[in-house]
């Protein structure tokens, strides 16, 4: 745990280092400074910082000025001798208020608290990761339920060349050329906005790895050569050709 201390009194910033060291060995001193202006100058560069401990009446200004002209993460442990402050330090990143002289149990309290709040916040975003990772993988590989006789099977999008209407169905053709009947209309599946599909027309949900390459037909009309067996011709029309070949150029 990386942490900065802003003190303008040498003695007081020792003690503060060393009661600060004897609660958590393992805390890291990263710098101690002694002024609004330094302190500035510092935390303008980025750096790693988990945790600050700050003096509230600094030589050259208060120590709120430090983090109203600087945005900062690191969550603040104030310290001063008086305590008309208090209601200001909660409004720039402050969790907690000491009153000199501190102790040690003084320090190990705040320190408990900002532990318990980083905590807090490591579980939620654990928790949100999870939720991500888990949305992804549903978004990355979504199926679709066709029939095959009897069985309702589900086909994953990335194994789909083709979907398509014909005589009032809805058929699906695989790469490995299975052709299947949907559960949903052709209007259904395009509302499910899988970017590797492109409605070409009223017809056909196409697949980028299905397309071979598309060539100019009559009209300013385009025709596309497929990678997998099909019989009918795929015509797209002048005025979708330019949104088809800007996905197309995505691929």
């Amino acid at each position: 745990m990386r942490i900065l201390i802003i003190e303008d009194e040498k003695l007081t910033a020792n003690d503060l280092a060393s009661c600060i060291h004897e609660v958590r060995p393992d805390f890291m001193l990263v710098k101690i400074l002694t002024s609004v202006k330094s302190a500035i100058t510092f935390l303008k560069a980025k750096p790693a910082i988990d945790l600050i401990f700050s003096d509230i009446q600094l030589t050259d200004g208060l120590s709120f000025e430090i983090f109203k002209a600087i945005e900062i993460d690191a969550p603040i442990i104030f310290c001063t001798a008086y305590d008309e402050y208090a209601l200001n330090a909660f409004d720039v990143n402050g969790i907690a208020y000491l009153l000199k002289p501190f102790t040690t149990e003084t320090i190990e309290v705040a320190i408990e608290k900002f532990e318990k709040l980083t905590h807090q916040k490591d579980d939620k975003l654990a928790k949100l990761l999870q939720f991500m990772e888990q949305s992804n993988q549903r978004k990355a590989s979504p199926t679709i339920l066709v029939y095959q006789g009897e069985k309702i099977i589900p086909v994953p999008f990335n194994d789909i060349a083709l979907m398509y209407l014909k005589n009032g169905i809805v058929k699906l053709q695989t790469f490995d050329n299975q052709i299947f009947i949907a559960s949903e209309t052709l209007e259904e599946l395009d509302k499910v906005n899988n970017p590797d599909f492109f409605r070409v027309n009223r017809q056909y949900l196409v697949h980028q790895k299905t397309i071979k390459s598309a060539a100019k037909y009559f009209n300013r009309r385009l025709v596309l050569h497929l990678n997998i067996p099909f019989d009918e011709k795929i015509i797209i029309s002048k005025k979708k050709a330019p949104s088809f070949l800007d996905w197309l150029a995505q691929s």
